[in-house]
């Protein structure tokens, strides 16, 4: 699926998209999509970006109710840190696959076995887990975040095997890495790549880290998607085959509008989208906002401890 320059002016907003930005300002609220939602939402949010941007905006977010369009895990981080607001998820069923390969009782299982493992995980995990490590990172900060874990320390990375195995290459640090992987990520395959290169020799292969690594080692660049704007940006390329959900395209497309990008094909389809964040829609963002429900709801004892870690990773990300 090639999703060529951008031609003049996007076309105007729908009827429903204007009727969720009055119920925003009615409602005082802010709007945080992640990078991988569908156009129409990413087109009425005060915020698109990966999770490390989400992350601090949630934090920062001074309106009266914060609507996060994304995953499950995506709104619990949101009431981890700013706990006084209402945070909404217009589909409390978008789950996450990396997310579910790592519940919180078997994380703790192991760490009664191995009570000095240091444990760093992927934003991409619920707040029972989050509770129960030492720093989360996310795949803009990785590589900072690992290497400012104690030298003398043992890591355990969860859940992502594939993010755990590309930052301790980049790190040289040895880790123990959680059988975990992202459903969407880990159907790119190098041969499917390959085919489609020779269609497009000259566009750049842009992936992301929670691909399997022989995607990764024959990638131009291996970046989060926040960092995939940047170097689509500033690269002299015009063509770029993008290796990750496909909803990353079209802020591609608004930030380099003069460049062209290909979706990363699978075995089986010319792009690869997350059935989970695919389950938000502009009408059950209107209808979340209109109702003020669904909330995310979470213990206070859970949270106060998976606040913890977070708030280590903002602090060691500045």
């Amino acid at each position: 699926m090639v999703f060529n320059p951008r031609n003049g002016e996007e076309a105007p907003l729908s009827a429903m998209q204007l009727e969720v930005l009055a119920l925003k300002k009615e409602r005082n609220a802010v709007i945080l999509a992640h990078n991988y939602q569908v156009d129409e939402i990413q087109r009425v949010a005060d915020y698109v970006g990966d999770s490390l941007g989400l992350a601090y905006q949630a934090a920062e977010a001074d309106a009266d109710a914060i609507v996060f369009c994304g995953v499950h895990f995506m709104a619990e981080t949101a009431k981890i840190v700013n706990p006084a607001k209402a945070v909404l998820l217009p589909d409390m069923e978008a789950g996450c696959s990396l997310a579910d390969s790592c519940p919180a009782e078997k994380l703790a299982a192991y760490k009664a076995a191995n009570p000095n493992v240091y444990v760093v995980a992927y934003i991409n995990c619920s707040a029972a887990v989050k509770a129960l490590c030492d720093v989360i990172c996310t795949s803009g900060n990785a590589k900072t975040i690992i290497e400012n874990v104690p030298a003398d320390r043992d890591i355990l990375f969860v859940p992502d095997q594939n993010l755990g195995q590309w930052v301790s290459k980049q790190t040289g640090r040895e880790m123990q890495l959680w059988p975990g992987s992202c459903y969407a990520h880990v159907l790119f395959t190098q041969q499917a790549i390959e085919a489609l290169k020779l269609k497009f020799p000259e566009a750049l292969v842009v992936a992301h880290p929670e691909c399997v690594e022989t995607v990764r080692d024959n990638a131009d660049v291996v970046c989060s998607t926040e960092k995939m704007i940047g170097f689509c940006q500033n690269s002299d390329a015009q063509q770029f085959i993008i290796i990750t959900e496909t909803g990353m395209i079209h802020r591609l497309q608004r930030e380099a509008p003069d460049k062209t990008f290909i979706a990363g094909p699978t075995d089986t389809c010319a792009c690869n989208d997350c059935r989970f964040m695919k389950m938000n829609t502009i009408e059950k963002l209107r209808n979340c906002l209109r109702d003020m429900s669904p909330q995310i709801e979470m213990d206070e004892d859970v949270r106060k401890q998976a606040y913890v870690p977070l708030k280590r990773m903002l602090d060691w990300s500045k």
